[in-house]
């Protein structure tokens, strides 16, 4: 910065703008963006001057959905995503468990099998074969579901069990025993993924972490800033806590603002992997108690809680899957007037989808849970997915999309989201039912939290700079996955910078 230069402006000279050719100027102060022009027309600004060399600039992007601390730990774990079978998820157990075998005491964590196509059943025996009395616990890749060996039933105390494959119930009971580390260890874990985020262009994320999320933030910030933005989402455990203090949606939790108050989370349905999404059909083939899938909130427990957060001023992330949790879902909105979003919405009625846009109701999608689960929907939505990940009806309905991850349901990457989002592929294959992608500047405007692509004076200068403009990128590559990005900007302060 020269000595004449304003302390806090920051001069970005000779950026393009998402699909626009001819250079601009963008001053950024106060953390916001001060003024925008063509390229040398900025009045003698006195600030810091970083020449972008025609480079694309555009809104920072957001992770609309994120359990940060899974997520976190996620990394540190063995990937069981690839298997294809029980008996590939046991070998390459067995294979980290030669290679790098737990501390002792320690469990060996899994993530993200997905047996919904497997040929065989996975069991603790098979487990215990290759593990003995080291206590193993895969988590499935919806995290709806583990898969422990006889010694991991007892390492989480759940004691005997028939499969050794603890679904819904069952599991989300427990499954915070997995993650329980130590505070300074879980939190350098998370400020280190939310480094790796900015460097993709991230300015802030959704954390939906079944925790005090509230306490976990304020610690955290009171050691450091977060490297983006952060929502930070309750739940109905933790939701005395945000009305004490009175908290609604937006409020600030850290004094710089970075941190603030998400909103309320609650979880109706299961998943596809498991078969315990809600359906209005039953799964082919299905038997038992739940035929149709498990609706773990219904409408006599979700209307009043809805009423109760909306009265206090949270907006509400409600998690449906199935077509009848969403239509139950969309049922509730109406009946309380709380504002929000569904997660998820991943089977949807053409009645639903217009609900979507008369309640405007956001529609908080995972584009890459398409590309995991097209295959499990296939044969278990069987006759349904023309209208499964329906992102292109609800988009042409004018329904808000907000994409996100899921991390660690699917990788903290948002230009992984929106290729899928696009291509409906992420392989040689053809493309999903193409008639429910969207375009790539609808994918993009769903990926910024509602501020223009062109950029606006007043807005957030949160801000990422691209080498290449996505759009050259998709027409030469086919693809945006593993877009570079150069720099990232959160309220006018470089959180990642490679320029």
């Amino acid at each position: 910065m020269s000595a004449t230069a304003e302390a806090g402006a920051l001069l970005l000279a000779g950026a393009r703008l998402i699909g626009r050719d001819e250079p601009v100027d963008v001053l950024l102060r106060d953390g916001r963006i001060a003024a925008l022009g063509p390229a040398g027309s900025l009045p003698g600004s006195p600030a810091e001057r970083v020449d972008l060399d025609g480079r694309t600039l555009m809104p920072g992007l957001w992770d609309a959905h994120t359990h940060l601390t899974q997520w976190a730990l996620a990394r540190e774990r063995l990937d069981v995503s690839a298997a294809t079978s029980a008996a590939h998820a046991v070998r390459l157990v067995a294979e980290r468990l030669a290679d790098r075998p737990p501390r002792p005491g320690a469990a060996l964590i899994g993530y993200g099998f997905r047996d919904g196509l497997w040929p065989d059943a996975p069991t603790s025996a098979l487990l215990d074969a290759v593990a003995g009395s080291m206590p193993v616990i895969l988590v499935s890749g919806d995290l709806h579901c583990a898969w422990l060996s006889t010694a991991g039933l007892a390492y989480l105390g759940v004691g005997e069990h028939p499969t050794g494959l603890l679904r819904e119930d069952e599991w989300l009971p427990v499954m915070g025993e997995v993650d329980r580390v130590a505070d300074d260890v879980a939190d350098a874990l998370v400020a280190e993924a939310l480094r790796d985020a900015a460097a993709l262009g991230v300015v802030g994320v959704v954390d939906l972490e079944i925790a005090d999320n509230v306490d976990a933030w304020r610690r955290r910030a009171a050691v450091a800033a977060p490297a983006t933005r952060v929502r930070a989402g309750v739940w109905e455990a933790y939701l005395d806590h945000v009305l004490r203090e009175g908290l609604r949606t937006g409020d600030p939790l850290t004094p710089d603002g970075l941190v603030t108050q998400g909103p309320f989370k609650v979880v109706t349905d299961g998943s596809l992997n498991t078969r315990t999404a809600y359906c209005h059909d039953p799964y082919p083939g299905a038997s038992g108690e739940h035929p149709h899938g498990i609706l773990a909130v219904p409408p006599e427990r979700l209307v009043p809680l809805l009423e109760q957060v909306a009265r206090h001023g949270l907006r509400v992330a409600v998690h449906a899957i199935g077509d009848a949790a969403n239509t139950l879902a969309l049922d509730a909105f109406a009946a309380t007037g709380a504002r929000g979003a569904i997660e998820h919405a991943q089977l949807l009625s053409a009645a639903d989808v217009r609900r979507f846009a008369e309640l405007d109701i956001v529609a908080s999608v995972q584009p890459e849970h398409a590309m995991d689960d097209r295959d499990v929907a296939d044969r278990h939505w069987a006759g349904r997915t023309d209208r499964a990940f329906a992102f292109g009806a609800l988009h042409r309905a004018g329904v808000r999309l907000a994409l996100g991850s899921d991390a660690p349901v699917a990788p903290l990457d948002p230009w992984t989201a929106i290729d899928a989002a696009v291509r409906r592929s992420r392989d040689e294959r053809e493309p999903w039912h193409p008639e429910q992608a969207i375009d790539l500047d609808a994918a993009l405007a769903s990926s910024v939290d509602e501020q223009p692509l062109g950029l606006a004076v007043g807005a957030p200068a949160d801000l990422a700079v691209l080498d290449e403009d996505p759009h050259h990128r998709l027409a030469r590559a086919g693809t945006v996955r593993g877009l570079p990005v150069a720099a990232t900007l959160v309220a006018g302060r470089w959180a990642h910078h490679a320029l």
